[in-house]
């Protein structure tokens, strides 16, 4: 087992990280290159044999230049540990010299990609809080080795110490059969969407291809519909209906899967210890004080499984692809579960005290700028597109913009302890997001024109992981709160991060 001498000197990575970085930098080069693919492809028939030489010499030409790039990458890229420091040597040209404490380290993961999983290497990430990627991605190191650079950097012990103390009682492992309920759960809509417009993508790629081969009619002849044949008929109307409704069930349960195969948490002491992943595997330690908030979401159908989603929010640099890949979300967790993470990162999590729900001003205002909306599309119909039929969508619209209200209005609520503040929203899917005081770094009241007629006020707390707002609070009781929390802030020794 390697110690902590290994990394006074400079180190550098496994040699596999070679393969590693040449893999990524054809990945990148394919990534922002595929359109030449289709455009060689559509005038291959064009080009002259000595022309082709060409191409194929340059191509052979471009993969050993990435080849040395890569070699360049690995032999410049030096780490070591110096004085509560991580510090970092990188670049080619262009030098890069890194050095970050321990304590501005937030996070510190495994990741294993296909390729890392195959040469038996990891990834070890570096996450810093406000930064606005990762900061640092060793790409190639040894199990042995990560563990021990883990250790160090995050005052813990090494992550197969862990699993070897712990891995007879996880908190949580979600097999498959549970990855299927929870795949059930997710907003099949939504990836309908996106599998739809892959799909179109496709289509448009492989129709350019075959018109520049004379063949336009093989991708007509397959794609023509008549529009009227097929929805006078309601068995095929309800067939289409019900092939959509199987792929959005389908591309939400291969997302589930690849994202949380095999997800296991354990706790530890002050910490999470999260594994999850198919095609690219990720191991997280994650350490109580570098929760910022916590976020508990059910919907209908995860009620009537008795499961919950949790969310912890680190840290971030306040824009919004950063919160992103801040997010740690543990999908399938009971109640009992729950309560144990709850018990972990809050001393008294039990909100007692009587909910407190936004004045009715807050349900007139989404009345009257979902009333405002529904005008604009209809006064978009009637003189735009000029089809009246199209009106009687509003039967539909109506309803459900109803529906969609109350729903909002009923789940939005906020309670707090001495220490703890609870805040709940949604509309189809409840979320109640967990937030201790002392976390809270700015505090202010907002009020429009219209709220200061009702005496009415928006209490926005700002986090390191970004806003959460306590929307239409009497005055009164909202100047008490704001009080208060600017009491428990100021008088706190504890570290937000």
């Amino acid at each position: 087992m390697p110690n902590t001498s290994l990394f006074v000197d400079f180190s550098k990575q496994s040699p596999k990280g070679i393969i590693v970085i040449y893999i990524r930098l054809l990945y990148i080069l394919v990534k922002t290159t595929w359109f030449l693919l289709f455009l060689f492809i559509q005038r291959f028939s064009k080009f002259s044999e000595e022309t082709l030489v060409y191409i194929y010499v340059g191509f052979a030409l471009l993969l050993f230049f990435l080849l040395v790039r890569a070699y360049l990458i690995y032999k410049k890229f030096l780490f070591k540990i110096d004085d509560g420091h991580f510090v970092l040597k990188e670049g080619i040209i262009k030098k890069k010299n890194t050095s970050v404490s321990f304590d501005r380290i937030q996070n510190v993961n495994f990741k294993q990609n296909l390729i890392q999983q195959f040469i038996k290497v990891y990834e070890v990430s570096i996450e810093t809080a406000g930064s606005n990627e990762t900061e640092i991605a060793i790409t190639a190191l040894s199990y042995e080795t990560a563990g021990a650079l883990k250790k160090e950097l995050s005052k813990a012990k090494p992550s197969s110490e862990i699993v070897k103390e712990i891995k007879e009682k996880p908190l949580l492992k979600i097999n498959f059969k549970e990855l299927l309920k929870v795949s059930l759960t997710e907003n099949h809509l939504q990836n309908l969407m996106i599998f739809a417009v892959l799909v179109i993508g496709v289509l448009q790629q492989l129709k350019d291809v075959f018109k520049s081969l004379n063949k336009e009619d093989v991708i007509e002849n397959y794609s023509a519909i008549d529009p009227s044949s097929v929805f006078n008929s309601l068995f095929v109307f309800a067939m289409l209906f019900f092939v959509l409704l199987i792929i959005g069930f389908l591309s939400s349960f291969v997302r589930v899967l690849l994202f949380h195969f095999n997800l296991t948490l354990f706790i530890k002491e002050d910490s999470l210890n999260i594994s999850q992943g198919l095609l690219t595997k990720k191991s997280i330690l994650l350490n109580k004080g570098k929760v910022q908030s916590v976020v508990i979401s059910t919907n209908p159908i995860k009620k009537k499984l008795r499961i919950s989603f949790v969310t912890f929010k680190q840290a971030v640099s306040g824009e919004i692809k950063t919160q992103k890949n801040k997010l740690i979300r543990i999908i399938g967790c009971k109640a009992s579960q729950i309560k144990r993470i709850k018990d972990l990162l809050y001393v008294d999590s039990d909100l007692d005290s009587d909910k407190y729900v936004p004045n009715k001003y807050f349900i007139f205002r989404m009345y009257f700028r979902s009333s405002v909306g529904l005008l604009l599309i209809n006064n978009v119909i009637m003189f735009l597109i000029q089809d009246l039929t199209l009106l009687w969508l509003n039967l539909l619209f109506l309803p459900l913009t109803i529906l969609l209200i109350q729903l909002k209005y009923k789940k939005s609520f906020y309670q707090f302890n001495e220490e703890l503040l609870l805040v709940g929203n949604g509309r189809i899917e409840t979320h109640h997001t967990y937030l201790p005081f002392f976390k809270v770094q700015h505090i202010k009241m907002k009020q429009t024109v219209f709220q200061k007629r009702q005496d009415v006020v928006n209490l926005v707390l700002q986090t390191a992981s970004g806003k959460i707002t306590v929307p239409c609070i009497e005055k009164e009781r909202a100047l008490k709160l704001y009080n208060y929390i600017l009491y428990k802030v100021e008088s706190n020794k504890e570290s937000w991060i």
